[in-house]
């Protein structure tokens, strides 16, 4: 048994080990303009602009329930609201320019 628990962690070590190898491979490659690049920040743009749509629609959704539960604090409420939709559209802009900065535009 002690054999077997020995072997995992082996093997576990070697996992991580090539994984840090090989994303210095991948780091130069985008760095320097390869093949994965552009499709690489596309695909992060999308997700984030995706997870950003959603979280959005939940903030809307929470804060129209909020307002026909309670007309009386939507003047209250209205702040909340406008800051947490500019926080999450905040972090599209964010990925934006990471996204950038990784094909090296900035």
């Amino acid at each position: 048994m002690k054999l077997i628990n020995m072997s995992k962690l082996a093997l576990i070590g070697m996992f991580i080990s090539s994984a840090s190898v090989f994303a210095e491979e991948g780091a130069h490659a985008v760095a320097t303009g390869g093949a994965a690049g552009p499709l690489a920040v596309g695909l992060a743009m999308a997700l984030a602009v995706i997870a950003a749509a959603t979280a959005q629609g939940k903030i809307g959704t929470a804060f129209m329930d909020g307002v026909s539960r309670n007309p009386g604090a939507q003047k209250s409420m209205f702040v909340p609201l406008i800051l947490s939709l500019v926080f999450v559209e905040t972090l599209v802009l964010f990925t934006f320019l990471v996204a950038q900065s990784l094909l090296g535009k900035f």
